[in-house]
């Protein structure tokens, strides 16, 4: 049987979109700087790298799903493209990065904590991580059950894993060290925002 991961891959269109792209890809080249290494954490089919690559980063682009790299791989020549094993330490050494780009990432992960632990390991001293996340609150929260969608938007067979609100992403950053949040719900009406943009130091 296929990994769940390679399935889900496998199972996205070859010319698909990363949702808020626009938005997502401002909120990370504000923060990187022609000469950067940066770390794409589930970086998935390489759009946010050759975005990187493009503006004169140094990218290291790491997934669980080699479906994924392979995509990567096509769409930025000579990437260096890593596999990371689920459940264990990232493919690079201690104070590698200058940026750690974490786009729509932390939903997936079982082991949330255990990442970020891993992600400060990574970081140099001074370093960023860049993050987006879904927005979870208790108003868009209600509306989702008043509008009939709460079981889908919860499906536990969806990839998925956690639901982030501010106050729980800002405890997950703390407890692995980051001093510095700046943290902004963005896209949408108030209360029901579409997503979380964190910079975290």
């Amino acid at each position: 049987m296929e990994p769940w991961r390679e399935a889900v891959w496998r199972a996205v269109p070859e010319d698909a979109r990363p949702e808020r792209f626009a938005a997502r890809r401002a909120l990370l080249l504000a923060h990187v700087r022609p000469g950067d290494r940066v770390l794409d954490l589930g970086a998935g089919d390489g759009a946010f790298a050759a975005e990187l690559s493009a503006a004169g980063c140094a990218v290291v682009a790491v997934d669980v799903a080699q479906e994924a790299l392979r995509r990567a791989r096509a769409r930025v020549p000579g990437l260096d493209a890593r596999l990371a094993p689920e459940d264990g330490p990232l493919p690079l050494d201690e104070d590698a990065v200058d940026v750690v780009w974490a786009g729509e990432v932390l939903e997936h992960v079982a082991d949330v904590t255990g990442l970020l632990a891993e992600v400060r390991r990574v970081l140099r001293w001074g370093g960023a991580l860049v993050l987006t996340t879904p927005y979870h609150g208790r108003v868009s929260v209600a509306a989702l059950a008043l509008r009939g969608r709460l079981d889908d938007h919860f499906d536990p067979r969806a990839d998925h894993l956690r639901f982030l609100t501010a106050a729980t992403l800002r405890g997950l950053l703390a407890d692995a060290g980051f001093a510095e949040v700046d943290l902004h719900a963005v896209g949408g009406p108030p209360l029901l925002r579409a997503a979380f943009h964190v910079v975290a130091r």
